[in-house]
């Protein structure tokens, strides 16, 4: 007989200690049964044998759960950039306002009384109310910025800053009052207003749109400046209009010293004085400040010593040092007329405001 715990047969030949000798090296710990994948065979796989015992997963289960996972964290990074962006974001960045509205020009010439004084430029200046003014674009200078409703500290001064350069280009260029060069003006232009500038310029008009005078102080090629130091004095307000705007008046007076050109018209060779007011209305959104350009609403320009018969929407040319305006006043208005009401204007040029002698 066998004994206990082994088979009938006896141990079979050749393997030692029996059949139970070959597992003995194996453990089975309860975290390798744990670990065991269980399948369990449906009907089919039952009858069909030639299936695999376990069936094998498809890789796209194993895997979306790290898609998920991704798909959270893509979020969460979203969110978190998007929360960073608007709190860097300036706290007074608006929408784009309107398109820029055309220019609004008022241009009246001032006929003096009687002839023109002339002398040398000192003297004249010396004896006239412009004794007191600075030279140049000191004196357009720059009121204390305070930030308003919707524009900061830092943006007022940046309209400040557009405002003065657009008038000390426009009024003390050397280039632009001989009329070599228009570029210096029209790059701080802000772009709606470009073609109504080009178009000021190439085919002036006295319409109260189209007086290239108006974008500009251009002197006649027959006069030329007798002293490079032009006296200036005025003042920059600021105040905001509406959600959006900043509004900037510079109401400057200037005035130069200015002589026949060479190779001009016949006259004296004395220097006389010729003066400028000019009123600007800026506009500036917050886009304006951005790129550095200016929108203009409105320019009134009174300007003297000028016959009131010349042309004045594309140059200026003055009336040197002992012309007269020869019986050139301010046309009269019959209201009486037909057709279109006379828009052309013009004054007298107080002789206060000519040097005295």
């Amino acid at each position: 007989m066998a004994g206990p715990g082994e088979p009938p047969e006896g141990t079979p030949e050749g393997v030692p200690g029996g059949g139970e000798d070959e597992y003995r090296s194996v453990v089975f710990d309860e975290s390798f049964v744990r670990a065991a994948r269980l399948q369990e065979f449906s009907a089919q796989e039952r009858l069909d044998d030639h299936l695999p015992a376990v069936r094998s997963r498809r890789p796209w289960s194993r895997i979306s759960g790290s898609k998920q996972a991704l798909v959270l964290v893509l979020l969460i990074a979203l969110a978190f950039a998007t929360a960073i962006y608007m709190g860097v974001r300036h706290p007074y960045q608006q929408a784009a306002g309107p398109t820029a509205e055309p220019l609004r020009i008022t241009l009246i010439p001032l006929a003096p009384r009687g002839t023109v004084p002339g002398g040398a430029p000192a003297e004249l200046f010396q004896h006239s109310p412009a004794a007191e003014y600075r030279v140049g674009a000191e004196g357009v200078t720059l009121p204390a910025a305070r930030a308003t409703r919707s524009f900061s500290d830092s943006q007022v001064v940046a309209a400040l800053d557009s405002a003065k350069e657009y008038i000390v280009r426009s009024s003390l260029d050397p280039e632009v009052l001989s009329g070599q060069s228009v570029r210096p003006v029209r790059v701080l232009i802000d772009p709606d207003q470009a073609a109504q500038f080009d178009r000021s310029l190439e085919r002036p008009a006295d319409d109260g749109r189209h007086a290239a005078t108006g974008w500009l102080v251009r002197f006649d090629r027959q006069v030329a400046l007798a002293d490079p130091g032009i006296r200036v004095h005025g003042a920059l307000t600021v105040s905001q209009v509406g959600a959006n705007h900043l509004e900037i008046v510079g109401d400057h007076t200037f005035v130069y010293a200015v002589r026949a050109a060479e190779g001009g018209d016949a006259g004296s060779d004395r220097a006389s004085l010729f003066t400028v007011r000019r009123e600007v209305r800026f506009r500036f959104d917050h886009e304006d400040l951005r790129d550095h350009r200016v929108e203009l609403l409105n320019a009134s320009v009174q300007a003297g010593p000028l016959a009131c018969a010349a042309d004045s929407a594309g140059h200026l040319r003055p009336l040197l040092a002992g012309q007269d305006a020869k019986g050139d006043a301010p046309a009269g208005t019959d209201p009486y007329a037909p057709g279109r009401p006379a828009t052309s204007l013009c004054g007298v040029l107080e002789t206060s405001a000519q040097p005295s002698p």
